[in-house]
């Protein structure tokens, strides 16, 4: 029977994973399918762009917790198992990355699945693992989106971080070496997921976010101001 407990759990987290919050959100809040704007995902990066900051902050939120919840179910039925308890976030993120419910045809009939990158998910996952991880992994994910300005660099960080916080606590016993698996599987599927931003950054195309569009809009104001000037 704990087989047929374990396929169950891992069942549900994908389920739970693949509940698609972003394209339900900005549906609401716009009547727009999500997956046909900018990058065509359906997490809090794109549902932001798509819809508000409101709309990106509450889909954040739900695909944090979705990670969190995943890792509640597993603890629930295998108390004394790290191993499932690293393996159904695993499969949440896998769900939300490519939920099957979102299943449709491009324009030359080939099936495709489109999802999210997997970031909230995966903190919402380290959250329920060890939930003092985020006061280490939000701030730190936070500078590097505001510092570097490519959102895809600071979701790309975050289950790193996460891996070597578990890494440390594992050696010195304070937390299994699963948790760390988590992690770094976790990388694994985001990086896969976000190649065409990986793409992109190599090529120096990424959209930049954050302090540097600050910067750089304040920059082009004060080199115009003398320009003006002059021309007076």
């Amino acid at each position: 029977m704990a087989w047929i407990n374990a396929l169950g759990v891992l069942f549900v987290s994908y389920l739970v994973g693949a509940t698609p919050f972003g394209y339900i959100l900005v549906k609401l809040k716009t009547g727009h399918d999500v997956r046909k704007l900018h990058s065509g995902r359906t997490g809090t990066t794109n549902a932001m762009r798509a819809a508000g900051v409101w709309v990106g902050l509450l889909t954040v939120i739900m695909d944090i917790l979705k990670g969190v919840i995943s890792v509640w179910l597993a603890k629930g039925f295998f108390p004394n198992f790290p191993w499932m308890h690293a393996a159904a976030p695993i499969a949440m993120i896998i769900g939300h990355n490519y939920p099957l419910v979102m299943a449709e045809k491009d324009e030359k009939g080939k099936p495709i699945i489109k999802g999210g990158a997997g970031g909230a998910p995966s903190v919402g996952g380290a959250m329920g693992l060890w939930w003092p991880v985020a006061l280490i992994q939000i701030p730190i994910g936070a500078v590097i989106l505001l510092g570097v300005g490519y959102a895809s660099v600071a979701t790309m960080s975050v289950p790193v971080i996460a891996a070597v916080v578990f890494a440390w606590r594992a050696a010195r016993g304070l937390g299994p070496w699963a948790y760390v698996v988590y992690a770094l599987v976790a990388e694994g599927i985001l990086l896969w997921s976000l190649r065409p931003n990986i793409k992109r950054l190599l090529a120096g195309e990424e959209r930049v976010v954050g302090l540097r569009v600050w910067l750089g809009k304040h920059k082009d104001k004060s080199e115009a101001a003398p320009s003006q000037e002059s021309s007076n």
